[in-house]
């Protein structure tokens, strides 16, 4: 089990599902976190609450992942609250379906800035106030490596862009002793993509286990990378899908 007494983190786009567990996963590995959410503010409190019960620290910060400037002023205000940052986990993202040809150019464009602008505004400005040691872990997705079936153009190139993104700031800042990683997950059972949810089987049965993961199978992977084991390791896409580009 990672040990991240001491440390501090700011995870993105973490009211609910995947984010919420790697805050909760995080906050229990020793490290004082802040988050980042939209809208849901009834939700953020309550995980701060959460958190603070259970004798940890959380920061809840609303920022609209869209905006440029809120993104990047959301890493000065944990960096406030904090006093510093070690980690970053940029979890938030935006899924999307639909035809290639039919795609809005509003929907193209709020997708980029959701799944890609907000990741590299929010690693430029993190990465600023990182010393050695720091650990910048991208959440991306299963369909990179592998898209499963029609629909999912635009939201696969997005994705698709965080590799790149990962491995040149894995070079840019490998001098200063900071890594850079992405961890891609396959189906997770969340509120925006139930087990019993009507897409769920052709998900299912395209894993080589049979099953959707667990938010908290994907906030474990983050934790490793955060801590020690993860103190080699830059460059680097760590898939979580239950097989299913195997």
């Amino acid at each position: 089990m990672s040990d991240l007494t001491g440390k501090t983190a700011l995870v993105t786009g973490a009211s609910r599902g995947i984010g919420a567990t790697t805050v909760r996963t995080l906050a229990a590995r020793g490290a004082a976190v802040a988050f980042t959410y939209g809208s849901s503010s009834d939700r953020a409190d309550a995980l701060v609450k959460e958190i603070t019960a259970q004798g940890g620290r959380a920061v809840a910060i609303q920022a609209d992942a869209a905006d440029a400037k809120a993104s990047a002023e959301a890493v000065e205000k944990a960096v406030e609250e904090l006093g510093g940052l070690d980690i970053l986990v940029n979890n938030v993202g935006r899924g999307a379906m639909g035809s290639f040809e039919d795609m809005p150019l509003d929907d193209l464009d709020h997708l980029l800035a959701v799944n890609v602008r907000s990741v590299v505004v929010t690693s430029q400005a993190a990465a600023k106030h990182m010393r050695e040691g720091g650990r910048i872990i991208t959440v991306g997705s299963a369909v990179s490596n592998k898209t499963p079936g029609p629909g999912l153009t635009l939201y696969t190139m997005t994705k698709s862009a965080l590799i790149g993104l990962t491995k040149g700031m894995a070079r840019d800042l490998g001098a200063r002793g900071v890594t850079a990683n992405l961890v891609q997950p396959g189906a997770i059972d969340t509120d925006m993509n139930p087990a019993d949810g009507p897409f769920a089987e052709g998900q299912r049965v395209q894993t080589a286990l049979g099953r959707f993961g667990r938010p908290d199978e994907i906030a474990e992977t983050i934790a490793f990378i955060a801590g020690d084991g993860g103190s080699y390791m830059t460059g680097t896409c760590v898939a979580v899908d239950g097989g299913h580009a195997a």
